[in-house]
């Protein structure tokens, strides 16, 4: 059965993104008109539209209450155990709850679209599977060639909310011209976490080289996590440089996210820049003693935060 789609729209320069509000509230497309050409920035399956596709392996999924994995499938937390879906066919939970169920949009115009989730509302199940209830409030908005994503994360109960939060975009290489392995990633990270099966053993390893300094698309091969961002004025930018058509996909966001998750999908048709709030399975590092960046929300309390991704 077809996704619901969404289609958001600048009238000035005719830019647009799709999104599917019923699965993830994922934004699977955008296309950036600059200079009279369009550029399409996101990667997604052929046949996401469809709904069958992974929902984790295409556009923007958005990843809560926790990004990356948790080992195993059991969260303990305040002397209680919750038990968590498997979803990487390795024993692991991984990537929450809320990128492949509806949401509910809340407000819409021609440039801008607003959803919520919220699990007593959407999915009372997942009371059961995680220690609080939760609010999340997601909005796209257009305008020029740059597409902003806003995240609101409420605790709407009485008792604190662990969480983590990440984004995991496909960019799509190359960006217009005719070598995807000539693209250049920048990715100001000072050092990388030492990953075992896909999550943060605690060890860390300082950035041998200029943290700005362009990596070709050619010579990457990852899916682990990276900290120590550089920031100018609380925002770290991100980049994918294509020299055969002079296009650039920036992507910049605030320092709130103090990692990121770098990924190279298998079919290499995209490069993965995940910013995240913290690094995957940063409750197991809690209890190990480390700082993973996982965030505790007191009641009532939230957290807000926006990634814009422009062409330039």
């Amino acid at each position: 059965m077809a996704l619901e789609v969404i289609e958001i729209r600048d009238e000035e320069t005719g830019s647009s993104a799709k999104i599917a509000p019923t699965f993830g509230f994922n934004c699977f497309e955008f296309i950036a008109k600059i200079d009279g050409q369009s550029v399409d920035v996101l990667w997604s399956a052929p046949d996401f539209a469809d709904g069958t596709a992974r929902p984790s392996s295409s556009g923007i999924p958005l990843l809560f209450p926790f990004p990356g994995r948790i080992k195993g499938t059991r969260l303990s937390w305040e002397d209680r155990q919750f038990e968590i879906p498997e979803g990487d066919g390795r024993g692991n939970a991984i990537h929450g709850f809320v990128m492949n169920r509806a949401w509910r949009i809340v407000e819409q115009t021609d440039s801008k679209v607003t959803a919520q989730f919220q699990a007593a509302k959407d999915d009372a199940t997942l009371l059961e599977q995680w220690p609080t209830d939760f609010k999340v409030t997601a909005t796209y908005e257009i305008s020029g060639a740059t597409l902003t994503g806003t995240y609101l994360i409420e605790n709407p109960s009485e008792k604190p909310l662990p969480f983590g939060f990440g984004t995991h975009p496909y960019f799509k290489v190359p960006i217009g011209g005719d070598s995807a392995d000539a693209c250049e990633i920048v990715v100001p990270y000072t050092f990388a976490w030492e990953f075992k099966d896909q999550m943060a053993s605690g060890n860390q390893f300082n950035r041998d080289t200029d943290p700005f300094q362009p990596v070709l698309f050619k010579d990457t091969q990852f899916d682990n996590g990276f900290g120590g961002l550089e920031c100018e004025d609380g925002l770290c930018t991100t980049s994918i440089h294509d020299p055969g058509s002079g296009r650039t996909i920036e992507q910049q966001f605030d320092d709130q996210f103090d990692s990121v998750v770098l990924y190279n999908p298998g079919h290499r048709q995209a490069f993965c820049i995940e910013p995240y709030t913290c690094i995957p399975d940063a409750f197991q590092l809690r209890r190990q003693g480390y700082n993973g960046g996982l965030r505790v929300l007191a009641s009532g309390d939230k957290f807000e935060t926006s990634i814009r991704i422009r062409v330039k």
